[in-house]
């Protein structure tokens, strides 16, 4: 089994909708929320400063698109981060808890 963990920043309405929505539909076990952070970044040529918040989307990796779908939607963010990291390792009894706590793809 393949897991992987999501980041997802964006305003704090945003991301609590975000969570929400794949802990309901069994896309993510969990979604941490953490933040205030302060991001600074180039947009349309300038250098912009923003306060924002922090997902990080607990699932496997078979669901990553819609995952992806999901965050697209539901993010006020013309283009919002959401990038994916590959689980290297961990506990056996928390893994084992991720992989029930979501769904299964049909075929798999």
């Amino acid at each position: 089994m393949s897991y992987i963990q999501v980041i997802v920043t964006g305003p704090r309405a945003d991301i609590d909708k975000i969570a929400k929505e794949l802990v309901e539909r069994k896309l993510a076990a969990c979604v941490q929320v953490a933040g205030p952070i302060q991001s600074t970044y180039w947009w349309e040529g300038a250098v912009e400063r923003a306060e924002e918040w922090m997902g990080v989307v607990k699932t496997r990796q078979e669901l990553y698109g819609e995952v992806e779908k999901t965050v697209r939607r539901l993010h006020s963010y013309q283009t919002p981060e959401i990038l994916a990291m590959p689980v290297a390792g961990g506990n056996p009894d928390y893994l084992a808890w991720l992989d029930g706590s979501v769904r299964r793809l049909e075929g798999s």
